[in-house]
């Protein structure tokens, strides 16, 4: 994984609704290392890091330095990197880097990988890339790679769904 990789774990941690383990498994699909293992403990234990990294885009959306860099320092405090390297897994080498000792739980883990990964996107997107849906039903935060930065919606279905909405509001009003 690399930095983009760990900053698509935060995002995603931060918009799930992390219910049960089945919901903290759907948040980790990319990383199945990760998802195959999390237990009841693990969702305990990044529901508060989840918390933790929708304050940190919260602050991000608002243009709050202070907040932001209050927040990520406490989430890399929290969830220091403790770097290993490996070889592979399943009989492949392929050399990488692991966040944490991929003895401890997953939460462990996947808490330093979000905490690197937002501090990273911070550093090379500043406060200008991130955003919040806005669908009023929605509340999803996204990071805004469109060229002009125009990005208002976190999907095209929330968009479609809110472009739709007021269409037929006009022309009830026509």
């Amino acid at each position: 994984m690399d930095n983009a990789d760990y900053l698509d774990v935060a995002v995603r941690l931060a918009n799930a609704d992390l219910t049960d383990v089945s919901t903290l498994q759907e948040a980790l699909y990319a990383e199945p290392w990760w998802a195959g293992r999390v237990t009841a403990h693990d969702l305990v234990c990044l529901r508060t890091v989840a918390t933790s990294l929708r304050a940190v885009l919260a602050a991000a959306v608002a243009r709050d330095v202070a907040a932001v860099e209050n927040a990520v320092n406490t989430l890399l405090e929290n969830h220091p990197l403790r770097p290993r390297l490996s070889s592979g897994h399943d009989d492949e080498p392929n050399w990488h880097i692991h966040v944490a000792d991929t003895a401890q739980p997953p939460a462990t883990e996947v808490a330093a990988a979000a905490a690197w990964g937002i501090a990273q996107g911070i550093v090379r997107l500043g406060l200008d890339r991130w955003g919040q849906c806005a669908d009023p039903t929605c509340g999803t935060y996204f990071v805004d790679t469109s060229t002009n930065k125009a990005k208002r919606f976190c999907s095209a279905r929330c968009a479609n769904r809110v472009h739709v909405a007021a269409h037929r509001s006009r022309q009830r009003g026509a």
